[in-house]
């Protein structure tokens, strides 16, 4: 009973704090940004409206680059509470307060209920995971398919020798995992097999149950259920790809090269092209960037911050036993190592490492747990062990770094307080933002636009953000053990609480929300986007609109306008002067900077402003 309450107010905790950041980061504003924000929550709304949930259609045009289950979730959540941003927003948030939850019963299950705990609550408040849910990307679902891969396949196989209670249910287990691999290849594709089944050889070669002979070679394979295993993946994972095959054939095309103007149906686009020649750095259109390689992995220090500080303690923890722990501590080493790895052969986006914050929360809650007394754990049904002797002077040294960072940051954001409090702030704080888009590669590369003069339109964020900081400094200096953990999580809260703040201000900036108000505001005409849809997707999003697009098929749009019966919205410059000179009402949504371009093309006097708005324009010609 006593271990039974016990779990009740870890949950309850655990899931408090996630609910808070990530429940309470999901209102509006700030609403969606440009780009693949609103798109995506766009494409949801359209599957919705056309009542095609097979083939994804972004302004009329098949988009076939991602896998669907992410636009299905969002396109339930409409079903059931209306077309909002905060709507499109929901699964990822629930996927995110969902994945701190398992994380935390992974860990107790591994490691005892206060290591378990703590690994729930290094996830929940850790910079990345909430840095790459502000966006409707599903890689915080994919995440929450590999732990769930992971766990299983650990009580698949059952090796529990050590622990108090074995596992009871190993077949069900052996039938989660397939259906976890199905629904992660529904969410992005083939990336699960990959991440999941690299982690997995390699973690069961090293405990040699991969390729030994005789008896534990044999149980490992009986356990996993193979055959079933693989009727059940398929039975989740093959229908929509056989239907989207049969939409859009030809239907098996293996060409290794990729160029434009061809069209070689969707098995070819999708698998080849995406996944492929993706990985190899030869797809087309190449409308990413990559993040250099060192970076990649220099910058999960950065988002597993303030947590980063205790890896050292985490290194020092046992990983060669043949006790649950070990073995967890292991399978969490490998997978994250080995997507680490993996990406370091491919293209490469910072929120590709995504995947890994479950692992390494893991190994972190373990390591932080360490430092505190085991003696409980020994009633919770483990017997806990390989923690190592020199964790807890790592523990003290991660808790000082803490403080002294956090402090540092707290005079920082005073100094500029104090730098701006007379400065006044008219209009948006795009007015005094300097742009840098080589750096947009980076998703804190915004960050380099920022002026001392643009600080003073972000006073009430740095100052919650200045006593987050302070909470975290003081309570890492003064304090120690789970109270300490506990204001550094509390500094958090608070500053993921700031960032929203600041993400408010940052509003006109990222999107287009006002100029999508101005022109539902306006006159009945035809719109007209200058340049790809992605730029200004929140402005089709926000007016319910599709548009011609001006010299834009290209990046994410360009394949699909090839498949037979893509409507005609692409037009050159010669097509958008004369629609522009005619009698008919048209809108054209531009960047201040192609203005000059704009008034060549169809002259100023032609030209009138209807609304401005984050160095953006929408004009009309009457």
């Amino acid at each position: 009973m006593q271990r039974r309450a016990r779990a009740w107010r870890s949950d309850a905790a655990l899931l408090a704090v996630a609910v808070l950041v990530f429940v309470g980061c999901l209102i509006s504003p700030p609403g969606l940004m440009d780009d693949v924000d609103a798109s995506h929550a766009q494409l949801a709304r359209n599957m919705v409206r056309s009542g095609d949930w097979v083939i994804p259609h972004l302004n009329g045009v098949p988009y076939i680059e991602k896998a669907p289950l992410p636009y299905w979730l969002i396109a339930i959540s409409y079903l059931i509470f209306g077309v909002h941003d905060w709507a499109a927003r929901i699964p990822f948030a629930l996927s995110a307060v969902l994945l701190c939850w398992v994380t935390m019963r992974y860990g107790c299950w591994a490691f005892g209920e206060r290591a378990g705990f703590y690994s729930g609550l290094v996830l929940a408040t850790c910079v990345g995971l909430f840095l790459f849910t502000r966006i409707l990307i599903p890689d915080v679902m994919l995440a929450l398919c590999v732990v769930v891969c992971l766990w299983s396949l650990q009580r698949a196989l059952n090796e529990d020798s050590d622990a108090i209670e074995t596992e009871k249910h190993p077949g069900l287990w052996a039938a989660v995992l397939p259906a976890s691999l199905a629904v992660g290849v529904l969410l992005k594709g083939l990336l699960v097999l990959v991440i999941v089944g690299g982690a997995s050889i390699v973690y069961l070669a090293l405990i040699r149950r991969l390729f030994s002979r005789g008896t534990s070679f044999s149980q490992t394979w009986r356990a996993l259920h193979l055959v079933r295993g693989l009727l059940i993946f398929l039975a989740i994972a093959a229908p929509w790809h056989v239907m989207a095959m049969r939409r859009m054939p030809p239907y098996f095309d293996f060409t290794m090269h990729s160029e434009p103007g061809e069209y070689h149906g969707f098995f070819w686009f999708y698998f080849m092209n995406e996944h492929v020649l993706r990985f190899l750095g030869l797809r087309y259109p190449r409308d990413y960037n990559t993040v250099p390689r060192l970076t990649f992995w220099l910058l999960n220090l950065l988002w597993l911050f303030p947590w980063s500080f205790y890896l050292p303690a985490a290194f020092k923890l046992g990983y060669r036993g043949a006790d649950r722990a070990s073995r967890t501590r292991l399978l969490a080493l490998c997978a994250t190592l080995f997507l680490l790895v993996f990406f370091t052969f491919s293209t490469t986006q910072e929120y590709y490492s995504l995947p890994i914050y479950p692992s390494l929360a893991l190994l972190l809650g373990c390591a932080i747990a360490s430092g505190q007394d085991q003696d409980q754990d020994q009633d919770e049904g483990l017997l806990v062990t390989g923690y190592g002797t020199g964790s807890v002077k790592w523990l003290n040294r991660g808790r000082i770094a803490v403080a002294w960072v956090a402090a540092a940051a707290a005079v920082v954001i005073a100094g500029l307080l104090i730098a701006v409090r007379n400065v006044p702030a008219p209009g948006d704080i795009s007015r005094v933002l300097q742009q840098n888009p080589s750096a947009y590669t980076l998703s804190l590369g915004h960050l380099g636009d920022l002026t001392i003069q643009a600080f003073a339109y972000l006073r009430a964020p740095l100052a919650l953000a200045g006593l987050a900081f302070l909470v975290g400094a003081a309570g890492s200096w003064l304090l120690s053990g789970r109270r300490a953990v506990l204001a550094q999580a509390a500094m958090m809260v608070l500053f993921f609480h700031a960032s929203r703040m600041a993400l408010t201000v940052f509003d006109p900036y990222l999107g287009s929300r006002p100029l999508a108000e101005a022109l539902t505001k306006a006159p009945q005409g035809r719109l007209i986007v200058d340049g790809a849809y992605y730029p200004y997707s929140s402005v089709l999003f926000y007016a319910d609109r599709t548009a011609l697009l001006l010299n834009g098929r290209k990046n994410n749009l360009e394949y699909g306008s090839l498949a037979p019966g893509s409507p005609a919205v692409f037009i050159g410059d010669q097509e958008f002067a004369q629609l522009w000179t005619q009698s008919e009402r048209c809108y054209l949504i531009t960047d201040g900077l192609q203005l000059d371009r704009v008034r060549k093309l169809v002259g100023s006097a032609n030209l009138k402003t209807v609304a401005e708005s984050g160095g953006k324009l929408l004009l009309t010609q009457q």
